[in-house]
């Protein structure tokens, strides 16, 4: 157990968790909504500090982060929880913990490790991802901290249900993140994910103010998540709140966990989503999970040139030039190793 941050204390021995929107009132022995974050004797613990479920280097295009550093290589670190309960979700086995044991799964292995592991493996960035950093805050803060101190970049893939103090805290160690935007009704918000829409909204709004890199991903779930509307509403949002610059990820579904009922997203709808991304104004629109289709590939916004090539996670073509098209000299948005610029 370690102490955990953004916490008041309320009479009878009660906690009140601030790191989330959810903001658990907690009597004493109770575990919060994420199941990692529990009332011990008056004060906040966290359950999972120190205990990684996964470390692993991947592609930095696996996040998925296809403006910051292409091609580079990230160390991607879990703690086990989550503070949404999202009814696809592909990573359960280790995000949807039950509280009230005491006990979290995960091997120790401290900040420093990882830090020292990365720098070993040639890693440009540390990732908290595959659960939700949010959940394991005070363990991704101390990594973040200390990577930064070593010259290493750092990325939270997440959901973006946080509150504000920890992420103003956590801002001048994060150098990306890519956001969820996993639909815009607030009914399924609450129904299948199990939060609430407009805390994620205020996020990216945040993250972006703060001057973190953001690239934005959404799931496109058959007859949940796939309307001309919805879709056309969120692409809006990204182009007028975030900017055009702002990358969106369109990923095709396939059956998971408790929607084993629902079918993959037929590519004729990746397609359409995409091509209404664009219509918005919107600079890059990917499809993910569909490898070898035209729309994992980054393109010129200004001149149509091809300027990264990928197939999945492999970056089979980089013709940028200084970070720039080679056709028409326009910069591509994002941030870039040096040898590139």
């Amino acid at each position: 157990m370690h102490p955990a941050l953004h916490a008041c204390k309320l009479p009878g021995d009660q906690v009140q968790c601030l790191l989330c929107p959810h903001a658990c009132i907690l009597a004493p022995g109770r575990s919060g909504l994420c199941g990692v974050r529990r009332n011990d004797g008056g004060e906040l613990t966290s359950l999972n500090y120190g205990k990684a479920v996964a470390v692993h280097v991947d592609p930095i295009e696996k996040k998925p982060l296809y403006h910051l550093y292409p091609g580079s290589r990230s160390l991607s670190v879990a703690a086990a929880g989550c503070n949404f309960h999202c009814r696809f979700c592909q990573n359960h086995e280790i995000s949807q913990i039950k509280g009230g044991s005491g006990t979290v799964p995960g091997r120790p292995v401290t900040p420093r490790q990882l830090v020292d592991q990365a720098l070993a493996d040639d890693c440009r960035t540390i990732s908290c991802t595959y659960t939700e950093p949010t959940v394991f805050y005070e363990y991704a803060l101390e990594i973040c901290r200390l990577a930064r101190e070593q010259g290493i970049d750092t990325v939270w893939v997440t959901n973006g249900y946080i509150s504000e103090a920890p992420l103003r805290e956590l801002a001048p160690f994060l150098t990306a993140a890519n956001v969820d935007l996993k639909g815009w009704n607030d009914e399924f918000y609450r129904s299948v994910i199990g939060g609430t829409l407009q805390p994620v909204l205020d996020t990216l709004r945040l993250m972006k103010e703060l001057g973190i890199w953001v690239e934005v991903t959404t799931l496109i779930i058959p007859g949940q998540v796939d309307g001309e509307d919805e879709l056309g509403e969120i692409a809006r949002f990204i182009c007028k709140e975030l900017g055009a610059e702002t990358p969106w990820h369109i990923s095709r579904f396939y059956p998971q966990y408790r929607f084993t009922e629902v079918s993959p997203t037929p590519l004729a709808v990746l397609q359409r989503a995409r091509q209404i991304g664009l219509t918005a104004g919107l600079r890059y629109v990917y499809t993910g999970n569909v490898p070898g289709e035209i729309g994992e590939n980054s393109y010129c916004h200004r001149c149509g040139a091809l300027l990264i090539g990928r197939y999945g996670f492999q970056i089979v073509a980089n013709n940028l030039q200084a970070g720039s098209c080679p056709a028409c000299g326009t910069g591509m948005d994002g941030l870039f190793i040096k040898e590139e610029m």
